[in-house]
């Protein structure tokens, strides 16, 4: 649980199963004003009865509230919350996942150091890496996708950082968790997984050893597609320097966004579980129609981590990537169009259903040998599955393919 919490909801002998927590965790049973939510607290700054409380304040390290960049008190539980759900001791938010990201490396590495991440790692990340800290004098290698034999012989005495994603976007390889935080732990380097299209719902890293587990909380998290927000969640001392940095850099909640996000949570287990179904189901759909070649779905045993997956993952989500038999883009193109239920978007998560062509949309700016080099193909497409009805979802598909 969270490090600064108050009150809880729950006694701290119990053990409420995930969609309690969803729920009540974090919370304190009790809130300002009787409220049964917690309030949204509009404020930069708070106050002190006089100069001694100042001191208790600072001397003490209270767990209170003494300016907005650094605090407020409806994110404080929101944190809490996501700490709560993921199994870990403490958990920071930011205004984007990319805020998070670029935060936490940041306080992790300096010049000379080195990182080392999976090439299926969200592409913004691995350009932050190279482009930005690179300029600083950070190294960072990029191994192939699950290869842990690489990954190790790239470990040297510099190495601060292993990073991924798991599953990883939009191919859905899937990280075997035990064996990378194995990695980290046998040459004392900080492990780091990206578990956005996971989330705590499917999988919960830090119960496998990873030290650090991020979130885009835009995605499943809010679950609306109406908010911005980030988050890393792990042990208080890992995940420290992490809030210090965001003190300075800015790039806290708005208590607003923190409220929305905290609402969103309350439906968070009901939602996945609609979204592992319809995932699956229009995965299973997609891989026995003519006109598809192939499908990235973790859940279909002919993913090449399907073992891996069965084996971590409580549900595989709504992200399903296919290439279409015998197409080029503009044949690709003429399927995304003829949906009828799926908005053509980036992002996932949401209530929505999304669809893309991913030359189009995510990797407009990157040359044809570029993207052929990472495994983005004229043919391919990528659907985030909503809430909506499964029959409908799958019908809709198959008018669009029959096309």
């Amino acid at each position: 649980m969270a490090d600064s919490e108050g009150p809880r909801s729950l006694p701290d002998s119990e053990t409420p199963r995930f969609g309690t927590l969803c729920v009540h965790g974090g919370e304190a049973r009790f809130k300002p004003c009787h409220s049964i939510t917690d309030p949204v607290f509009f404020t930069a700054t708070y106050t002190f009865e006089n100069t001694a409380a100042v001191l208790e304040y600072v001397e003490k390290k209270l767990p209170r509230d003494e300016y907005g960049r650094y605090s407020n008190p409806t994110e404080r539980v929101l944190e809490q919350k996501l700490a709560a759900l993921e199994g870990g001791e403490s958990a920071v938010t930011f205004t984007t996942g990319m805020a998070a990201v670029t935060c936490y490396l940041m306080s992790k590495v300096q010049s000379g150091d080195e990182i080392i991440l999976f090439d299926e790692c969200y592409h913004r990340s691995r350009e932050f890496c190279k482009k930005v800290l690179g300029k600083f004098g950070v190294v960072t290698h990029q191994i192939p996708a699950c290869d842990y034999e690489k990954m190790e012989a790239a470990i040297n005495s510099r190495t601060k950082l292993l990073i991924s994603e798991s599953p990883t976007n939009p191919h859905l390889s899937v990280v075997d968790l035990e064996r990378f935080a194995a990695l980290g732990k046998k040459y004392g380097v900080e492990t780091m997984i990206d578990a956005t299209l996971a989330t705590p719902y499917n999988v919960r890293p830090l119960e496998y050893g990873v030290d650090c587990v991020l979130h885009s909380c835009t995605k499943y998290l809010g679950g609306h597609n109406d908010l911005l927000a980030g988050a890393v969640i792990g042990r208080a001392e890992v995940i420290e320097p992490v809030r210090k940095l965001r003190g300075v850099m800015g790039v806290n909640l708005t208590s607003q966004t923190a409220y929305l996000l905290l609402r969103g949570l309350k439906t968070f287990e009901l939602r996945m579980e609609r979204h592992n179904q319809n995932g699956l189901a229009l995965a299973q759909f997609l891989e026995q129609h003519p006109r598809v070649q192939k499908v990235y779905y973790p859940g279909l045993p002919s993913h090449r981590d399907y073992e891996i997956a069965r084996r971590t993952m409580r549900g595989y989500g709504g992200l399903v990537t296919f290439l279409v038999r015998d197409a080029d883009a503009e044949a690709t193109a003429r399927i995304v169009d003829a949906v009828r239920i799926p908005h053509i978007g980036p992002s996932l998560g949401g209530a929505e259903s999304l669809i893309e062509q991913p030359i189009v949309m995510s990797y407009h700016d990157f040359t044809m040998d570029q993207r052929r080099a990472i495994g983005i193909l004229d043919n391919m497409i990528r659907v985030a599955c909503g809430l909506e009805d499964t029959a409908d979802l799958i019908a809709d598909f198959a008018q669009a393919l029959d096309h």
